[in-house]
Parts: C-alpha cells; sequence; structure tokens
C-alpha cells in the first residue's frame, strides 16, 4: 500500500487513545488542569462509571473567552512555550493534549468565566468539531461536561468494565489528587450519590482519615525525615507522608501511592524501596500501606516519558531510592508500636468442634487451623475402611502414595510405586478445597457457617464495584452479605471452608485477588470466585502438620479430578522416578 498521511479525524482518535484509556483517564486530565488553575474546589460528578456523564467543575482563573476554541486545538498549552521549559516544569499538565483527545471521542461542553470578565462563555465540541460557542452568565471558574465516552470509538466501548468497576477507578483517581493537595477540597457525585468528600483543611492525617477509614489512619506512622541524609546539594530532596506500622499490610501494593512533586506516579523502584524498608517486618506475601510525597527540584525529575505522565525518570535514581527506603525504615524503626492482637469472628459450633478444641489443649494438633483439621479428618464420601485405612474408589489419577516426612513446612515427601514424590502442600489443599466446593455448587449444597457477630466491611470503592461484580456469585459460594450504607457491608455467613483469623481481612483478600483478574478460570466468574476462596483457606506455606494430616490430603488429593494442578495452574506434584534416582546415585 502507498504512505499516506492519516485524515486529522484518524489521527485524532488515534492519539487520543494514548491519552484516554478509560473514564478514570478523563476525569485525571480535568482534575489535573483544574489543579493547574489554582482551584480551591474540585466537584466531580459521574453517570453510569463515566460512560453517559463525567462533569468537573472549579473555582480556578477559568479561561478567557477569545482563547476558549484554541484550548481544543492540539499541542495548544498555556503550561510552556519553549523547549527549555521542558526541564522545568512545575504543572501537572503542560503538553496540551488532554481537552483535544477527550473531544475526539466524546461530546464536550465548557462553561467558563474567568473573575476579572463579567460574562462567561460556552462552548461544545462534539467528536473534535465545534458546534456552538456563545456568551453565558455562570460562576467564576471552570465546568466541563464530558458525555457518551468512546461513542465513536465502539472498539474502546466494549472494553470497559461494568459501571461499578469503572466508578472505582474513579473514585481512586479522585482520592489520590485528594491526598496529594490536601488543601483542595475534592467532592465525588456517583449516580446522584455523594461518594466521597475531603474537608480541604490542608491536613493530609484528615485525608487520610476520609480516604481508608480512621481504624487505618490510626494505625499509620507519619514520616518527618524532612531531608534523609546523604543526599547530594542542590537537588532540595524531601520525604514525607504517612506508612503504615507493621501489623497493617495488604495482599497486594495497590496501596501504595507515590507522588513526586504532588504528581501520582507508578514506579516499581520506589515500590521495592518501601518493600526493602520492611525488611523482616511483615508476613510473607504481605505489602504495606504508604502516601510518600517526594519533594524535589523540577529540574532533578523528567515528567515527559509516558502518555499518560504517570511514570517519570529520576536523574539521580539511587538517591531517591535510598532516600525513601531510609526513611521509611527510620520511621518504622523510631515509631512502630507494639502490635495489638487482632479480634477473631465467632462462629457458630460445627460437627466435631468440642473433638477438636480438645485435641488442641492437650497440644495434639500443629500449626493448623481447626477448620482445616477438621477437613482432613472427616472421610472421603463414597470412601470405605478397611484396616483402619482409607481405601480410595472411583478412578485414580495418582498412584497410592505413602507420606514419609515434610520439608521445609511447606513440601510433603511421599513414596509411590514409581518413585518418589513432592507435594506442594498449599497448591495440593487448594485443587482439594476447589473441586469440593465446584461439587457442592453443582449440586447447590454449599456449607456454610454463620458468624455469631455480623462482620463489618468498609471498602473503597473499587473494591466495593468488584463485591458488587461478584455479589450473586458471593452469595451462591455461601457468603451472606448485605448492603450497610454507601461502601459498607456486613457479612453475616462464609463458606465452611473458610476459617481464619481474621474473617474481615479474608474477604478483601478475596476481593483483591478477584480485582487483578489474572486468573485463567476469569472467564467463568464463578469458578474464577471459587479459585480465589480456595486460595485464602487453604493450608499455607510454613505450617506444619502431623502425619495423620498429610496422609489424609494426600489421600484427598487423589480423588480429585485434576490432582496434578492447582486451580491457578501451578503444580502440586513432582514426581522423580526410580529410573532417575538410581541415576543421580550411580547405580546406571
Amino acid at each position: 500500500m502507498p504512505i499516506r498521511v492519516l485524515p486529522a479525524e484518524v489521527a485524532g482518535k488515534i492519539a487520543a487513545g494514548e491519552v484516554v484509556e478509560r473514564p478514570a483517564s478523563v476525569v485525571k486530565e480535568l482534575v489535573e488542569n483544574s489543579i493547574d488553575a489554582g482551584a480551591s474546589e474540585i466537584r466531580v460528578e459521574i453517570r453510569e462509571g463515566g460512560r453517559r456523564l463525567i462533569q468537573v467543575a472549579d473555582d480556578g482563573c477559568g479561561i478567557p473567552g477569545d482563547e476558549l476554541p484554541l484550548a481544543f486545538a492540539r499541542h495548544a498549552t498555556s503550561k510552556l512555550t519553549d523547549v527549555v521549559d521542558l526541564d522545568q516544569i512545575a504543572t501537572l499538565g503542560f503538553r496540551g493534549e488532554a481537552l483535544a483527545s477527550i473531544a475526539a471521542v466524546s461530546q464536550v461542553s465548557v462553561l467558563t468565566r474567568p473573575r476579572e470578565q463579567r460574562l462567561g462563555q460556552y462552548i461544545r465540541v462534539d467528536g473534535g468539531q465545534i458546534v456552538r460557542q456563545e456568551a453565558r452568565g455562570g460562576a467564576a471558574g471552570t465546568i466541563i461536561t464530558v458525555e457518551n465516552l468512546f461513542q465513536n470509538v465502539p472498539a474502546r466501548l466494549k472494553f470497559l468494565r461494568r459501571p461499578q468497576t469503572e466508578a472505582g477507578h474513579i473514585h481512586d483517581t479522585v482520592t489520590h489528587y485528594a491526598l496529594a493537595y490536601p488543601e483542595v477540597r475534592f467532592s465525588l457525585t456517583t449516580d446522584s450519590r455523594a461518594t466521597f468528600q475531603s474537608s480541604g483543611s490542608g491536613n493530609l492525617y484528615d485525608v487520610l482519615i476520609t480516604v481508608y477509614g480512621l481504624e487505618v489512619a490510626e494505625k499509620m506512622l507519619k514520616i518527618e525525615t524532612e531531608d534523609p541524609g546523604g543526599t547530594p546539594s542542590g537537588t532540595g530532596l524531601r520525604i514525607a507522608g504517612f506508612t503504615s506500622s507493621p501489623s497493617l499490610h495488604r495482599a497486594n501494593r495497590r496501596y501504595l501511592s507515590f507522588f513526586v512533586n504532588r504528581r501520582w506516579i507508578q514506579d516499581r523502584s520506589l515500590a521495592y524501596a518501601v518493600a526493602q524498608a520492611y525488611h523482616t517486618l511483615l508476613p510473607v506475601g504481605r505489602h504495606p500501606l504508604a502516601v510518600i510525597l517526594i519533594d524535589m527540584e523540577p529540574s532533578e525529575v523528567d515528567v515527559n516519558v509516558h502518555p499518560t505522565k504517570r511514570e517519570v525518570k529520576f536523574r539521580r535514581s539511587q538517591t531517591v531510592f535510598s532516600a525513601v527506603q531510609r526513611s521509611v525504615r527510620h520511621t518504622l524503626v523510631e515509631r512502630s508500636p507494639v502490635p495489638p492482637m487482632p479480634h477473631a469472628a465467632r462462629t457458630w459450633p460445627t460437627p466435631g468442634w468440642e473433638r477438636h478444641q480438645a485435641l488442641i489443649a492437650a497440644g495434639k494438633e500443629e500449626s493448623i487451623s481447626t477448620q482445616m483439621a477438621m477437613d482432613l479428618y472427616r472421610p472421603l464420601e463414597g470412601q470405605a475402611q478397611s484396616g483402619g485405612e482409607l481405601q480410595p474408589v472411583g478412578p485414580v489419577r495418582l498412584p497410592l502414595l505413602r507420606v514419609v516426612g515434610q520439608v521445609g513446612q511447606t513440601y510433603i515427601i511421599a513414596e509411590g510405586p514409581q518413585g518418589m514424590y513432592l507435594i506442594d502442600q498449599h497448591a495440593a489443599h487448594e485443587r482439594v478445597l476447589y473441586e469440593q466446593m465446584m461439587a457442592e455448587q453443582s449440586e447447590a449444597s454449599v456449607a456454610t457457617q454463620s458468624l455469631l457477630e455480623p462482620v463489618t466491611l468498609d471498602l473503597d470503592p473499587l473494591l466495593t464495584g468488584i463485591l458488587e461484580e461478584y455479589l450473586e456469585a458471593l452469595q451462591r459460594m455461601g457468603f451472606a452479605l448485605e448492603s450497610f450504607g454507601g461502601t459498607t457491608f456486613l457479612l453475616r455467613a462464609v463458606p465452611s471452608v473458610l476459617n481464619a483469623p481474621d474473617t474481615r481481612a479474608a474477604v478483601v483478600d478475596i476481593l483483591e485477588l478477584l480485582r487483578q483478574g489474572d486468573d485463567p478460570l476469569a472467564e467463568q466468574a464463578e469458578e474464577h470466585l471459587i479459585a480465589a476462596v480456595c486460595k485464602r483457606a487453604a493450608i499455607k506455606a510454613g505450617q506444619t502438620l502431623s502425619q495423620e494430616e498429610m496422609q489424609q490430603l494426600i489421600r484427598r488429593l487423589e480423588q480429585c479430578e485434576s490432582p496434578r494442578t492447582c486451580p491457578h495452574g501451578r503444580p502440586t506434584v513432582l514426581h522423580f522416578s526410580v529410573e532417575q534416582l538410581e541415576k543421580e546415585f550411580g547405580r546406571r
């Protein structure tokens, strides 16, 4: 095909795809413009997760009427004038692409009035073309309304998630800018319901309470290292913010928030710096919460390296890494309190409860949950006992194995007719629970246990959207959930396989696993949910099992339809044949 210049309309939609990924991208760009305009109050309203409507109103400086049409031209900006200005960028926006990109894939209207003008200007842009402009009255500031996002880009529209999920991403964006600018009063209204409101007091701790709740905020430690030692002169490097005490942690890194000169960024090296600061202080696989504010000279950081401006490049990256690590570690060493005893949710008695309480009291049960012990001791349906040993019936997909021992409190060593087998106890138990729950689900007879006292779940809107998306499947799985207003839910019952000291944390972890969406079973909502529940409920690495418990786990694994992998695709069993062993020992 011959080389040719693309039409302006096609080029505009291609460029818009780099800037506008989803409704939250639109909110991000418009909020940044409001902040750059010096607004002290920013109001965001959305409908249908931002697809139907996004409106951002501020009390900033406004746009002069004669410059308003130019604001929708590509690469038109008031933030810089020359290439040398790229070395000293002090504003959030600077490329002049946001409004043009948004207007290319939606219908946009703007009502703006600078304070020095008595009359404002109104303009409407449809698909990148100005269709109306007139003088109108209005309050000082700017109101931008975006309607029917991606109406002319159906390929992008079909990849959007449910409205609740998209609304959660928008809430995530607004709350992060509220953390970066505590002196600005932010509000978010979702489908005519107020979902977020910051005070604008200028106190970051007040915003932490609003975003994460008082219970979490009380466990956050203030980082007071203003000028980390060892930083080169001239960088102006200062670290501030809050980080969680070691008793407060989450299942993933989503709660690590980094701001460079109050710009919200994503940086793996900084996340690793925080992780290093918590070395030996957190359980394996758990991550802290942190709000890290990094202030430095604009010339020391390049923000013009990514279309969405979410990634930056530091001139002295190792210096920034070390400063963040030292500041967080210093805060933990100096101010970390003794962790309180977590409150464990009590449950109604289940069959065999008294027996296993007696075993625990006698010290005969090792570090394994009571529910897990009951699961392992309970004979499988369809099994017959002969001479005290459980004899498997039906199709056997693993050979009969004899447990030899346990390695590293993680792997079970077993002997079979064809050699030696290593079984990952966590992966194996995941597979057992997964097939058990799938069988119960197919028969509509999922075993549940009622909580003696309801557990209150205070979720952020992103996890609320995930919960609402999977709510029916959760209820079929044995979770008894009911709305308690806003983003709060009451949990009254859980599946019997889920027995954890902290039920609230277990449910949050399950929602986080669902949010990640990286499960090979993601196309089947209920299977995806069951896999997430089993991952949280299964035996963990590091738990000591008795000989009887290991043998019973192996017997249950032998009964599975697909015993060789866990529900997430990891192997459960490794086989070392007799021939391999003889070869390694020089017998062949």
